[in-house]
């Protein structure tokens, strides 16, 4: 059974692109389908086959999983998503002859909309790291700008090397989920900051010319995901923002902030790197209420 979970992981490196975040996902949930598997048949010696599996077993699965109060609707429907493809790939290799989650039905969670930071927060959050004079102070600051002047994801942040950044021509080269490349613009503001830390906090991080990674740790190595999350709370702990800071706030913050601008749906679209416009789309109901709320306010008669 093993064997063939990892025929399917390499299938989704190879002929999907995807990232090791997303495989590492695929593969925990198919691991832990598979041992629940095994221990409801007593077959943990390895008599059990996928072509064993039916659709009472999973059933029996996701109503397990939906009883644990630690999942929350939309972690069980990833992980019934997650099986699903699975079998899909068994079927199109031949490895099994039915499909048995055809009819297995998940839970239909209600998608929660992007927290975002306020225009004055963001200000707040520029301006506080403004006071940072260390090489990682100058970074952080950086970071920060570069985070809501292009809309990275974070991984696509602390994937960036110094030859993917275009100063004369004021924008980044961002290697999206699936392996899609996509330009990032820049301000004249976030040009100047990252200039400015090329030139200086960089080279006092790594002498090392054949480092190429553009933001570095202490020891000359490239930044983590964890990290910019601890940077990021860090900033806004010292910006005084006391609301919930998730990795990606800066990026819902310059999608949201673009379309109050005036900006067009399929022009965010193409910023953000989305495949599918209706992904875009959530960014819509935070415009609304603001207009909504900007009318309770404003009417003479609301």
């Amino acid at each position: 059974m093993q064997e063939l979970i990892n025929s399917f992981l390499n299938h989704l490196v190879v002929e999907k692109g995807f990232s090791h975040n997303t495989l590492d996902a695929y593969r925990n949930d198919l691991y832990q389908f598979m041992n629940y598997a095994q221990v409801k048949s007593d077959s943990a010696n390895g008599s059990l086959s996928w072509s064993d599996i039916g659709i009472d077993l999973l059933t029996d699965y996701v109503f397990d999983l939906r009883g644990r109060k630690s999942y929350r609707d939309s972690t069980t429907a990833r992980k019934v998503a997650a099986i699903k493809s699975f079998f899909g790939f068994l079927i199109e290799e031949g490895k099994v002859d039915k499909d048995p989650t055809e009819s297995l039905s998940s839970p239909r969670p209600g998608r929660s909309l992007p927290k975002h930071l306020l225009e004055e927060e963001v200000d707040r959050l520029l301006d506080k790291a403004k006071s940072l004079n260390s090489p990682e102070g100058q970074r952080d600051r950086v970071i920060l700008e570069l985070l809501y002047a292009t809309g990275l994801r974070v991984t696509e942040l602390v994937s960036l090397n110094t030859d993917d950044i275009n100063l004369s021509e004021g924008y980044v080269r961002a290697m999206g989920k699936g392996g899609k490349e996509r330009l990032a613009y820049l301000h004249p503001r976030a040009i100047k900051a990252l200039e400015g830390y090329i030139k200086e906090a960089r080279t006092k991080q790594t002498t090392d010319p054949k480092e190429k990674a553009l933001f570095l740790n202490r020891r000359g190595e490239r930044l983590t995901r964890q990290w910019i999350w601890a940077i990021l709370k860090a900033s806004a702990k010292r910006a005084n923002i006391n609301k919930p800071i998730a990795p990606h706030i800066l990026r819902h913050s310059f999608a949201t902030h673009l379309l109050r601008g005036g900006a067009s749906l399929r022009h965010v679209q193409e910023l953000l790197g989305h495949s599918s416009i209706t992904t875009t789309q959530i960014y819509t109901h935070l415009t609304n209420e603001h207009l909504h709320k900007e009318y309770q306010e404003s009417h003479p008669r609301a």
